[in-house]
């Protein structure tokens, strides 16, 4: 009988696309792969919705069931509380995605249940299953193995993480990183709701069988050498579940169906010569005209090349989640005549570009980032070198990693203050676009990227954490029954 793995992503554009990388990985293996999604009763045009729709027309074989809708779903709430939202409505989905299961297959047949991290709750409906269930990751080893740490990591009564402020907090596998870097949920109040929540959920990875990790082995040398160390969690009551390194799941280059026209303005560029800005689909939620402004000024005094994604500010994560096409108004949010100065030399582009084209194109020599884990893992298979600026989640920890742990790159240093001025954004390209630091770069990244490609090779390291995988949810499996 022919075993399938049902594969249950979040609903965040981000987290699905390496989760639909995945299903091509274990098609590939022979498996069937069935795919649960949320309906959260979002406008159609969003990112999540249209990242479902593409990957359901684009992976014919794979089949793809939406969960039906609850009743009187939660009101959508913003800043730190969206998450409270969020795990509400995902908890709420468990009894569909049960239903799911038992109804639309047979439970037998099922090889796993792979839940994305924010979906932890959906571990008690394979568990009641007798399904053998694992957690995906589709950020750094290091994030998670700092997650896991954090419940045991501040004792009751001691300073709170917001009062730290930028004192350095020590993990076991992980660099020294300041306090004010952890996700904004950890930096509320400790007796928040929020707060409580977040930590329980880091908790909950513990139930789990295994964790499936965005990244591969050699690039977190570090980070994975403590998650599999026995005391990794010393004075806890729960082991570390197996980890296993099986990126990097990205998209190819040469995907997209039509050539965007950045692409035929790079390949009239020199080769290495572009800095390339990209900040994500939320971004710009950070990103005020006034600092867009200073973009625009530091790129025209570097002298250098550029190509720009932009859109349009928004007041919050809420707006650019269920509005991310608000189309920019370039005359309104750039300095007067910077378009028509810099024509020829730049190129703004509104919205989106495709970005793995466009790192894998010859004449990308820079990547202005936001550090997005997907981001980060599309330059490094590219062999960009970035210039790292943190907006929101866990950007600022990977920062740390990238500059401190990988040293594949360098830091705008005005992100703290709040604002990165334009003349750090020129000192800051003229810096990584020049031979001796940029070359230096250059190769640190050349070398992940090799071992990137490596990874998923026959007897890679990813490939063969993969295979084991498999095996150890086929051993997981022997002899259970629904409960």
């Amino acid at each position: 009988m022919k075993k399938t793995v049902v594969l249950y992503p979040g609903i965040l554009a981000s987290h699905f696309v390496p989760m639909m990388q995945l299903a091509d990985a274990l098609q590939e293996e022979g498996y069937d792969v069935a795919v649960a999604v949320i309906d959260i009763t979002m406008e159609r045009d969003t990112a999540f919705a249209a990242a479902v729709d593409r990957a359901a027309s684009s992976k014919p074989s794979v089949a793809f069931h939406t969960l039906s809708r609850i009743r009187d779903p939660p009101a959508v709430i913003d800043g730190a509380q969206v998450l409270l939202w969020y795990f509400e409505v995902v908890r709420r989905y468990n009894e569909r995605l049960h239903d799911f299961i038992c109804c639309s297959m047979d439970v037998a047949s099922v090889h796993a249940l792979v839940v994305d991290l924010g979906s932890v709750d959906a571990l008690d409906v394979a568990k009641k299953l007798g399904i053998p269930v694992y957690t995906f990751y589709p950020t750094s080893a290091s994030t998670l193995a700092v997650f896991l740490q954090l419940p045991s990591i501040r004792a009751q009564g001691q300073p709170s993480f917001r009062e730290l402020g930028d004192a350095h907090l020590i993990f076991h596998g992980v660099p020294r990183m300041p306090a004010s870097h952890l996700i904004p949920e950890m930096l509320e109040d400790p007796e928040s709701e929020v707060y409580k929540v977040m930590m329980s959920k880091f908790r909950k990875n513990l139930e789990a069988d295994g964790i499936l990790v965005n990244t591969f082995a050699s690039l977190e040398a570090r980070a994975v050498g403590a998650l599999r160390d026995p005391g990794f969690l010393p004075g806890s009551k729960c082991t570390t579940p197996p980890v296993y390194c099986v990126g990097p799941l990205v998209v190819g280059s040469g995907e997209t169906r039509e050539k965007h026209e950045c692409i035929a303005w790079l390949d009239e560029q020199p080769d290495r010569s572009v800095v390339f800005l990209c900040f994500g689909i939320l971004g710009e939620v950070k990103h005020s005209e006034e600092q867009l402004k200073e973009i625009a000024v530091g790129l025209e005094k570097s002298g250098h090349r550029f190509l720009w994604v932009v859109r349009a500010p928004a007041h919050s994560v809420r707006d650019r989640l269920f509005d991310p096409h608000a189309d920019p108004d370039l005359d309104a949010l750039l300095p007067e005549g910077f378009l028509e100065r810099s024509k020829g030399r730049g190129l703004v582009v509104k919205l989106w570009a495709p970005q793995v084209d466009v790192l894998h194109h010859k004449a990308t020599g820079m990547f202005v980032t936001h550090c997005g884990w997907n981001s980060v893992l599309e330059g490094i298979t590219a062999g960009v070198p970035m210039l790292c600026w943190p907006l929101y989640s866990e950007q600022k920890m990977n920062k740390v990693f990238m500059v401190d742990e990988a040293g594949v790159g360098v830091e705008v240093v005005g992100w703290r203050q709040g604002l990165v001025r334009s003349e750090e954004v020129e000192a800051k390209v003229r810096l990584m676009m020049e031979p001796v630091e940029g070359e230096q770069l250059r190769a640190r990244v050349a070398a992940h990227k090799e071992a990137a490609a490596m990874a998923w090779k026959d007897g890679g390291s990813s490939r063969s954490a993969f295979g084991q995988f498999l095996s150890d949810a086929a051993h997981q499996g022997t002899g259970k029954t629904p409960a």
